[in-house]
């Protein structure tokens, strides 16, 4: 299916790696000249280097913390007048809420609530009065099916979630939406860090412990960044223009309801 979005620009924010590359990657198939952003020099770079190679479009590695005014002010350098922008940020790590200090859920609130608000706010205008605009929101399964220990991350991207709720229906008319990709249990580095703990934690394989979740999840099996690449890219594209304010579980048929 050709997705009317060749020659658009993207920025795809944490992409050296796991979902966002993904998401990165299925752009450029697609035909989108590319910002792929990361902290780590090499790895992003690399990313950068592989995406163009495979897709001879345009992809340009900005290295920077997207959490911060000036990675943001970087990214926006990069690309000043967005198409498309991805919203992705690591989450808190596993943690007890009562270790969280005030100092810990404010950094957790604006990785997963305030940077993405403070992109959107940088590009929304522009996408609306040029008459296109996609934006998408990697979320969580936890923002419809909390885990405990992630609560910080549940929260803040939940806050994001109802914040974005009525923004979406502001610019619906002129051909901007707003979405989130709610990822349920994707083979990343989280996911393999999470279940290592685990297995030590409770003195098991790494592998009985993956298998033992692969279970849980109705599909049988992990989710994959190819595939949540691709769910990102049909909603950034021309056909994709009815869909706002949704938000799409990829988890496996993992979250028990129909609705």
């Amino acid at each position: 299916m050709d997705l009317g979005i060749k020659g658009r620009s993207a920025i795809v924010c944490a992409s050296s790696r796991g979902l966002g590359r993904g998401c990165a990657t299925a752009l450029a198939e697609a035909g989108c000249e590319v910002v792929v952003n990361g902290r780590n020099r090499e790895a992003t770079e690399a990313t950068a280097a592989r995406i163009a190679a495979a897709t001879g479009v345009r992809i340009t590695p900005v290295i920077a913390d997207v959490s911060t005014p000036a990675g943001q002010r970087a990214l926006l350098a990069a690309c000043p007048a967005p198409d498309i922008l991805v919203n992705n940020n690591a989450g808190p790590p596993y943690r007890d809420f009562r270790e969280l200090d005030r100092a810990a859920m404010i950094e957790g609130v604006v990785q997963n609530m305030v940077t993405p608000i403070e992109l959107i706010k940088a590009v929304i205008d522009g996408m609306a009065e040029r008459g296109f605009g996609r934006i998408v929101n990697i979320t969580s399964l936890s923002v419809m099916m909390p885990l405990a220990g992630l609560d910080l991350s549940s929260g803040a991207r939940a806050g994001l979630t109802a914040f974005l709720g009525g923004v979406a229906r502001t610019v619906a008319g002129r051909n901007v939406t707003i979405n989130n990709l709610l990822p349920g249990k994707m083979d990343t580095d989280r996911l393999r860090g999470g279940m290592r703990r685990t297995a030590e934690a409770s003195g098991r394989t790494f592998e009985s412990v993956a298998d033992a979740q692969k279970q849980e999840i109705p599909a049988g099996r992990f989710g994959n960044a190819e595939e949540f690449g691709n769910a990102c890219a049909f909603l950034c594209s021309a056909h994709a223009g009815y869909i706002t304010g949704q938000n799409l579980l990829i988890d496996g048929g993992l979250f028990p309801g129909a609705f």
